[in-house]
């Protein structure tokens, strides 16, 4: 008899071995067809793993996060597939899951166009329609390496070589071959809403010294309303382009001088003050100091950091005086530095230094992205120091601005919990201890969080925030890292009450993260069209006639004098015209229209961003109205 025991701990008797989904099907038709896999004691396995003994189970439906994945990783086989079919000589390489969808790497004869990724999605609703099975078998690695080769897939040798296993697994759908570890979806005829999108070039294993190979991106969902929300969503992301729009409204650019190092224009610069000004009034209440150090500092300063041996490749270096300095990736070690000039005992602690830092990380051309990827950019880097005993409420006190910040800017987040990586430094103690402090933070907070293994830093395990903006799509930018390494490698120190020295934790975070990129998602987030608080240009006055300009001038020097971010069109053109562009293309939130009646009366024609609507106010009201709305509206 063979036992299974289900998540929510119920138990079910089979007589005799049978397949996942058999199992499924057994607990209810509708489970069995939304079946894509299944997870039996700790492994995920296909829908055709036949269950031969007692253990745990747990059933991935379609809908589900790991049921999508399965989905995804599927049709990138199907399209590897149905690019062999088409293009019979192109070799095959890598096809994963990514966020929304897959990709897979060629090695084609000829580059692809737009008219070959139509063909290529038409073939893969032939291959769908056909309902080829996936099955999944094994071969020794010689077998492996044998088989491919004798077909030309030599980067699939390449990489049956680098895994040095005894055994690989192959999975075969019609005539197609892949070697792939899984899981996938029982048939082809389960993938039932996909579409390519896009093509670029690929370095095989992302190193520029290898061949470059062509990268087909495609979308897949568990259904096709899924499919299209998703697509209406990325039609609306095009409109909201922050690339697009920060040129339409003179926010920045991006010049072939330096790529990746955007231009702001005073309008940008305007948007980039008010997030400053705001986050230094608020770290002002919390008790930080703002300190700014160096940007560039010497190599052995980032040899005891570590960054020269984790992250040099993304470092710009320089030789001064026969000496390597480097341009600083990261804003930690000046701040250690500054820590370090001064003496310090347990009642200074917790110290909060915060800097607006610009930092370099040298990234490649083919990565760079308006504002959401750039090689220069200003971090609102903050350092707290403190003691062991201090973690637990600091780290909820950050938690608690976070949240304050992103609710005025109109964002939902959910937290992810990021663990030791692979490529660290300190004890396994260390991260262990780091690790169980933030957990308790989140928990003593009453938060719900996602864990993510292996994607801490390098000098400790991280709170990531991801924020849901206007149209559902989700941005990194917040995180809170906790570090027990850094102290001990700088040999920081402070005085405890009992006299004797003590190392000090060093908690990192960032909240904008970059100012450059959460300006850019601030952009798409509102599609260019700011709240007054936070606009550039709060308002402008426009003029009818050339009769108006006196009171119009007078006007805006009140409102300049209130401290208004203000814009006067007196240009000779029609008032149709000047609404338009004021409205329609630079998204003011507030015009002031002033026509004769309007002198007549000190008054003002108010019209609002997007709306048709307009009404007569007085100078006086006006003035205060706008003063109101400039208030940043944080929840007290």
């Amino acid at each position: 008899m063979i036992e299974m025991i289900l998540p929510d701990g119920s138990k079910r008797q089979l007589e005799n071995p049978m397949t996942v989904v058999e199992f499924a099907k057994s607990i209810g038709s509708s489970l069995g067809k939304a079946t894509v896999g299944a997870i039996i004691d700790g492994v995920q396995v296909d829908p055709s793993h036949i269950i031969d003994k007692s253990g745990t189970i747990e059933i991935i439906t379609n809908t589900s996060e790991k049921g999508i994945e399965i989905i995804r990783h599927s049709a990138a086989h199907i399209m590897a597939q149905a690019v062999q079919r088409l293009f019979p000589n192109t070799k095959v390489t890598i096809g994963p899951v990514i966020e929304n969808g897959f990709f897979y790497d060629f090695d084609p004869e000829k580059p692809f166009t737009e008219e070959d990724l139509a063909k290529i999605e038409g073939e893969m609703a032939k291959i769908v329609k056909e309902n080829y099975e996936f099955k999944r078998s094994e071969m020794t690695a010689e077998e492996a390496k044998k088989f491919f080769a004798e077909k030309g897939e030599t980067y699939k040798v390449e990489i049956i070589e680098d895994l040095g296993a005894d055994k690989v697994s192959i999975y075969q759908q019609g005539e197609f071959i892949d070697l792939c570890r899984g899981t996938h979806i029982p048939s082809t005829g389960y993938l039932k809403a996909f579409k390519l999108m896009s093509t670029a070039g690929a370095y095989w294993r992302g190193d520029s010294n290898n061949k470059m190979l062509q990268r087909i991106y495609g979308v897949a969902f568990a259904t096709k309303k899924e499919l299209d929300d998703y697509l209406t969503m990325m039609e609306e992301a095009e409109k909201r382009d922050h690339r697009k729009l920060g040129k339409q409204l003179d926010l920045f650019f991006v010049d072939e001088h330096g790529p990746g190092f955007p231009f702001f224009m005073p309008k940008g610069v305007e948007l980039f003050n008010k997030l400053q000004e705001i986050w230094r009034v608020e770290h002002k209440k919390r008790g930080y100091q703002e300190i700014k150090t160096p940007i560039m500092l010497d190599k052995e300063l980032w040899e005891i950091s570590g960054h020269w041996f984790n992250y040099r490749e993304n470092m710009y270096t320089s030789t001064i005086d026969e000496k390597e300095y480097a341009i600083k990736p990261m804003n930690c070690p000046g701040s250690i530095i500054a820590y370090k000039n001064n003496l310090h005992s347990y009642k200074d602690l917790p110290l909060k230094y915060g800097e607006m830092g610009l930092v370099h990380r040298h990234e490649f051309s083919g990565a760079l992205h308006g504002l959401m990827r750039v090689r220069a950019f200003t971090q609102d880097d903050a350092h707290v120091f403190c003691t062991k005993e201090q973690i637990e409420e600091q780290i909820i006190e950050i938690i608690d601005l976070y949240d304050k910040f992103y609710t005025v800017f109109g964002f939902e987040y959910h937290i992810e919990l990021s663990t030791k990586p692979d490529k660290a430094i300190g004890s396994d103690e260390i991260w262990e201890m780091a690790e169980a402090n933030l957990k308790s933070a989140l928990e003593h907070k009453g938060i719900n969080y996602k864990l993510n293994p292996g994607d801490g830093a390098f000098y400790g395990p991280k709170i990531d925030f991801k924020m849901k903006d206007s149209i559902g799509r989700i941005w990194q930018c917040g995180t809170i890292q906790l570090d027990f390494n850094l102290p001990a490698r700088f040999e920081m120190s402070y005085i405890g009450a009992d006299g004797e020295k003590h190392e000090p934790v060093m908690i990192h975070r960032a909240m904008y993260g970059s100012l450059e990129r959460f300006i850019g998602i601030l952009i798409e987030h509102y599609a260019g069209a700011f709240p007054t608080w936070l606009a550039p240009v709060q308002a402008r006055i426009l003029t009818i006639s050339d009769e108006q300009v006196p009171f119009a001038k007078e006007l805006f020097i009140k409102l300049q004098d209130a401290g208004i971010r203000v814009e006067l069109d007196t240009r000779v053109e029609k008032i149709g015209y000047k609404i338009r562009e004021a409205n329609g293309v630079q998204k003011i939130p507030v015009q002031l229209i002033i026509g004769k009646n309007e002198v007549a009366n000190n008054e003002v024609n108010v019209r609002r961003f997007g709306s048709q609507d307009s009404k007569n106010v007085s100078v006086d009201e006006i003035i205060e109205t706008l003063k109101q709305e400039s208030h940043v509206p944080f929840s007290k």
